[in-house]
C-alpha cells in the first residue's frame, strides 16, 4: 500500500459536514455577532377561535407530532362544548389535572343555560366549573404558550377568542437543605432551592410584613425563566427599584441559567475584582437586606438570591456574626479581617522585604531565608507566583473532583507536593510558609466570589513588589484603595458607610452591641427617612 493510498490523499471524504453559512470572516479575537436584531413576538397575538385552528397551532410551534410531552387533551364540556387542555408532562401536576379540571369539566355541565357568547362560558367556568386556586383569563397566545411551558394548563373552548390558564404545576423539585456554602453553628440552617415559589415562602416565613412586594417578570432569556424582584414597597428608595428593573428590563440575551449570569449582564464594572451585588442562598440574610431597605432578585432554577446594592462590609460579613454575643463576634470578625489583609499583603511585603529591603529585615530573619534559598535556583518572585499558582490549582481541584476524594487531593497537594517541592530544591520552606498563610487568610473572606478578586489583588501587589519593591507596592495599593473607593453598587458609595461616613450601627471591624433599633441605615436612604 502507498503512502498515497494509506492517507487518502487525493480522495474526497464522504463524511458528513457542517458548512459555513455566515459570510465574511471574524476579527482575531472573534466574536458572536447577529446578522438581523432579534424580532419580538406579538403579545397581543389572538387565539384561533377553533379547536382545530389551536391543534394545528400547537402542532406547528411545538411540533406536537414527534414532541409527546406536550399534551392535547381534547373532550366535551357538558357533553357539547369542545374543548381541549394543554400542558406539559411533567411540569403539570396529572393528578390536579384529571381530579379538578377535567372531570369537572365533564360533569353534566349545563352550557345552554349560560348565553350564545363563548366568552361568558369563560368566565362561567373559571367561577363554577374549575376547583382550583388560581385560574386566570388570558387573550393573549403567546402568554398562553409561556404559561404552558412554565407547568400551567390551558383550557380552550371552541369558538372563544381567551382561554383559562390554571396554576397546575407539579414538577419535581429539591427539598430544604442546609446552605451548601455558608453554614452556621448558631442561626437558621435552611437554604434556597431551585423551586421559586418554595425561595419565596422560606421569605414571607421570616418576614410577615403587608409591603413585602415580589414583581415578577421575564428575565431576558430566549429560555423565558422567571425573575422575582423583592422589596419592601413603603421602605425601599424607589429610585434603586427602578434602577433595578431598568437593569433587567435591558438584558436580551439566548440564554439565563443561574443569578450569576443576571449578575454579570446588569453590572456596570465588569472588571472589578469585587462583586457588585451580594449572592446569598440564605433566607434569613435575604430578609435582613429587605428590612434594611434593599432589594433582592431571585431567579427561577438557582438556589441563590441576588442582593443589591452592597458594600465591602457587607461583602466581608457572616450571617453568624449578628446571631453571636458582641465579645465572640468582635474576636470572630477580627480574625476574619485580619486573615483577609494578611492574605492579600504578606506574600508581597516578604518579597518586597527579601529583594530590595534586606536591611529592614532582622539578622535572624535574613539569616533564614538565606538557609532556605541555598539551594534554590529560580528568582523569589518566580518562586513566589508558582507556589501561588500551585494553591490554586489544588483548591480547584479539590472543588472539582468527586466529594469522596477531594480530602485526598488537598493531602497530597498540601502535604506531599509542598514537602518534594522543597526537598527537591525548587521553592524555599519561608515561601512555602508564606504561601499556606495566604491560602488560610484567604479562606477567612466568607464571600466566594470576594475570595476569587482577592486572588487577583494578591497577583498584582507581588508583581509591584518584585519590580519595584516596596515603592512599587505601595503605589499598586493606592490605586487599589482608590479604586474601591470610586466604586459604587447601584448608587451606593461600595466603602459605605465609611467612605463617606454615614450613620451606621456596624462599627468597620469589632461586632458593636445589638441594640433595638427602629431605622435602617443611612446610607440607603430608605423612604422612612
Amino acid at each position: 500500500m502507498s503512502i498515497k493510498d494509506l492517507f487518502e490523499f487525493d480522495i474526497a471524504s464522504n463524511e458528513f459536514e457542517l458548512l459555513e453559512s455566515e459570510k465574511g470572516e471574524p476579527s482575531y479575537f472573534g466574536t458572536f455577532h447577529d446578522a438581523k436584531p432579534k424580532q419580538e413576538p406579538k403579545e397581543d397575538e389572538e387565539i384561533p377561535e377553533s379547536i382545530d385552528g389551536i391543534k394545528d397551532r400547537f402542532k406547528k410551534e411545538f411540533h406536537t407530532d414527534i414532541n409527546s410531552d406536550i399534551v392535547t387533551r381534547s373532550f366535551y364540556m357538558g357533553s357539547k362544548l369542545r374543548t381541549m387542555a394543554v400542558f406539559v408532562k411533567g411540569m403539570s401536576d396529572d393528578r390536579l389535572i384529571n381530579e379538578f379540571i377535567l372531570r369537572d369539566a365533564m360533569q353534566s355541565v349545563k352550557v345552554d343555560e349560560l348565553t350564545a357568547s363563548r366568552e361568558d362560558i369563560v368566565e362561567f367556568c373559571i367561577s363554577n366549573v374549575f376547583a382550583m386556586g388560581e385560574s386566570e383569563k388570558e387573550k393573549s397566545f403567546l402568554k398562553i404558550k409561556r404559561g404552558i411551558l412554565d407547568g400551567k394548563c390551558a383550557i380552550f373552548f371552541d369558538g372563544a377568542k381567551s382561554a383559562v390558564l390554571i396554576d397546575a404545576r407539579g414538577y419535581e423539585k429539591r427539598a430544604i437543605t442546609p446552605p451548601q456554602n455558608e453554614k452556621v453553628v448558631r442561626g437558621p440552617h435552611e437554604g434556597f432551592t431551585e423551586n421559586l415559589r418554595t425561595n419565596i415562602t422560606l421569605l414571607r416565613r421570616i418576614l410577615r410584613v403587608e409591603d413585602l412586594v415580589f414583581e415578577f417578570r421575564n428575565s431576558g432569556g430566549d429560555n423565558h425563566l422567571t425573575v422575582a424582584i423583592a422589596y419592601r414597597k413603603d421602605v425601599a428608595n424607589e429610585t434603586l427599584v427602578e434602577e433595578v428593573k431598568r437593569r433587567l428590563s435591558k438584558v436580551d440575551t439566548r440564554l439565563i441559567i443561574a443569578d450569576g449570569m443576571l449578575e454579570q449582564l446588569t453590572e456596570k464594572r465588569g472588571l472589578s475584582p469585587f462583586p457588585q451585588v451580594l449572592s446569598t442562598e440564605r433566607p434569613d440574610r435575604v430578609a435582613s437586606a429587605l428590612m434594611e431597605g434593599q432589594v433582592a432578585v431571585l431567579l427561577d432554577g438557582s438556589p441563590y438570591a441576588n442582593i443589591m446594592p452592597t458594600t465591602l462590609s457587607a461583602l466581608m460579613t457572616s450571617a453568624e456574626d449578628i446571631y453571636l454575643r458582641k465579645p465572640q463576634g468582635s474576636v470572630i470578625r477580627t480574625i476574619r479581617f485580619m486573615g483577609a489583609l494578611l492574605s492579600i499583603v504578606t506574600p508581597a511585603i516578604i518579597l518586597a522585604l527579601s529583594t530590595f529591603h534586606q536591611g529592614l529585615l532582622s539578622t535572624e530573619m535574613l539569616a533564614t531565608l538565606i538557609t532556605s534559598r541555598v539551594m534554590v535556583f529560580v528568582p523569589m518572585g518566580f518562586e513566589m507566583l508558582f507556589l501561588l499558582l500551585v494553591f490554586q490549582l489544588i483548591r480547584e481541584a479539590g472543588l472539582r473532583v468527586a466529594g469522596g476524594i477531594s480530602q485526598a487531593v488537598g493531602i497530597i497537594g498540601g502535604l506531599i507536593l509542598g514537602q518534594a517541592a522543597v526537598t527537591a530544591n525548587l521553592v524555599s520552606s519561608v515561601v512555602l510558609i508564606v504561601v499556606a498563610l495566604t491560602g488560610l487568610g484567604n479562606f477567612c473572606i466568607p464571600d466566594y466570589s470576594t475570595q476569587i478578586g482577592a486572588v487577583y489583588l494578591r497577583l498584582l501587589l507581588v508583581m509591584a513588589s518584585w519590580i519595584g519593591g516596596l515603592l512599587g507596592f505601595t503605589c499598586v495599593l493606592v490605586v487599589i484603595i482608590a479604586d474601591i473607593a470610586r466604586m459604587k453598587s447601584f448608587g451606593i458609595p461600595f466603602l459605605s458607610p465609611f467612605a463617606p461616613k454615614t450613620a451606621s450601627r456596624h462599627p468597620f471591624m469589632l461586632r458593636g452591641k445589638l441594640k433595638m433599633h427602629m431605622r435602617a441605615d443611612d446610607y440607603m436612604n430608605t423612604q422612612e427617612e
